[in-house]
């Protein structure tokens, strides 16, 4: 037990000194950032630029995103002002100063992480290592307009005009008169994300099927101007009112992210997203535009009105009798021949070499039974790649989740057959 105790002490102890043996700092940082940082200001900054992109790195490690509280640990312990290379701890708005300066520059160094930890990534494991995986979300910002009672104030006025006009709805009058920009800071705009409103920084993430980041998109006014398509109309409705909208910032993200790392191109192989995605035009953008071999995206039911009468909502065939499931059969594919996933009749069941349908009402005089072919190509939307219902088509989804906070993988060691 003893040794078990000085074991674990000494990997929680040798931590730091791993992250300093394996990152070299110094390698990432660009010239332009250099030469920004170190330009002649009059006074000398007593820090280097190694110090505070140390001092980042660990706060992310730790999780503590207040400053002056993140600060007040250094104070407290050596090891970790050591490892930051702060001869003396500086104040919470020399921080905040180099972070709101050098901003376009610390993306830059996020940049060059991901063209280095990108090879890493194929090495652990090639198969997720081919997933993309995007997700918007939502930056809250502290302003007052994130507080409750700033909008309970405006509801209660509302409902007090609603009381001499009851056809007058008082949520909606309340979220007309809030404010579009939050007053202390106007990038902070009114939307309606995860679920709930608030004044956030809209923003897109890229993920690979590791969960390890690899690229951030935050829609403010240089991404609107470089991509003018992306920005909605404000309506009324919050739900609906989300500026940037989910679908419409798929393709502009995804044109960043591989123009920034040009020779990604093709490298992955899989696409996972949520239900927002799921329309013709992105499933054909995804497959002809940027070579995904799979599109791993849920049905949304507002889509799915004209559904084919021979299909269930996976896209699976139906038996034109007792409209139960078509079994999966494989795909099928030939020289000169497109793939197809072939689907057969429930109730045929192999005899001896071949197959015997055991009907009592066959649909068809054929005694294999019924067998239906669908193909990929023909109809994205139900077919992506991927047969939709399947355990295959399950295992897969569940990595998009990895995008999500404090998600935590179930392990489920029976499906590691699959790619």
């Amino acid at each position: 037990m003893q040794n078990l105790e000085n074991v674990k002490s000494g990997s929680e102890s040798d931590i730091l000194a791993n992250l300093k043996t394996h990152i070299k700092i110094e390698q990432y940082i660009p010239t332009e950032f250099r030469r920004a940082f170190y330009k002649d200001t009059g006074r000398p900054r007593g820090v280097t630029i190694e110090n505070f992109m140390w001092y980042l790195i660990l706060q992310s490690l730790t999780g503590i995103v207040n400053d002056n509280i993140f600060l007040a640990l250094l104070r407290l312990c050596h090891e970790l002002r050591d490892f930051c290379g702060f001869k003396s701890v500086p104040l919470a708005d020399k921080v905040t100063l180099f972070k709101q300066t050098f901003v376009e520059y610390i993306g830059l160094v996020f940049e060059q992480f991901v063209e280095a930890t990108e090879p890493l990534c194929h090495a652990l494991d090639p198969k997720k290592a081919g997933y993309l995986i995007y997700d918007p979300t939502g930056i809250e910002a502290y302003v007052k307009e994130n507080n409750p009672k700033f909008l309970n104030t405006k509801l209660s006025n509302a409902k007090k005009v609603t009381a001499k006009n009851p056809e007058i709805n008082a949520h909606a009058l309340a979220y007309s008169q809030m404010p579009e920009n939050a007053e202390a800071n106007p990038l902070a705009r009114q939307q309606y994300i995860n679920g709930h409103f608030a004044y956030a920084f809209k923003a897109g993430m890229l993920s690979n099927g590791l969960g390890i980041l690899r690229h951030i998109s935050v829609f403010d006014e240089d991404f609107k101007r470089r991509h003018p398509e992306v920005v909605s109309t404000k309506t009324d409705n919050p739900e609906l009112d989300k500026e940037v909208g989910d679908s419409t910032s798929l393709k502009p993200v995804l044109l960043d992210f591989f123009l920034s790392h040009p020779h990604f191109w093709r490298t992955y192989h899989t696409f996972l997203g949520d239900s927002s995605f799921d329309s013709y035009d992105n499933y054909k953008m995804l497959r002809n535009d940027f070579h995904f071999d799979r599109m791993c995206i849920p049905l949304n039911p507002r889509n799915s009105s004209a559904a084919h009468t021979d299909f269930d909502d996976n896209g699976t065939p139906l038996c034109p009798v007792d409209h139960s499931q078509f079994s999966f059969a494989g795909i099928c594919r030939g020289v000169n021949r497109s793939e197809r996933f072939k689907f057969v009749c429930p109730k045929s069941v192999p005899v001896t070499k071949a197959k015997s349908c055991t009907c009592t009402n066959p649909c068809t005089d054929k005694p294999y039974g019924r067998c239906v072919y669908t193909y990929p190509d023909k109809q994205l939307r139900l077919y992506p790649g991927i047969p939709r219902g399947t355990e295959h088509w399950d295992y897969l989804y569940r990595h998009r989740t990895l995008i999500e906070p404090y998600y935590l993988p179930a392990q489920i060691p029976s499906w590691r057959r699959f790619p």
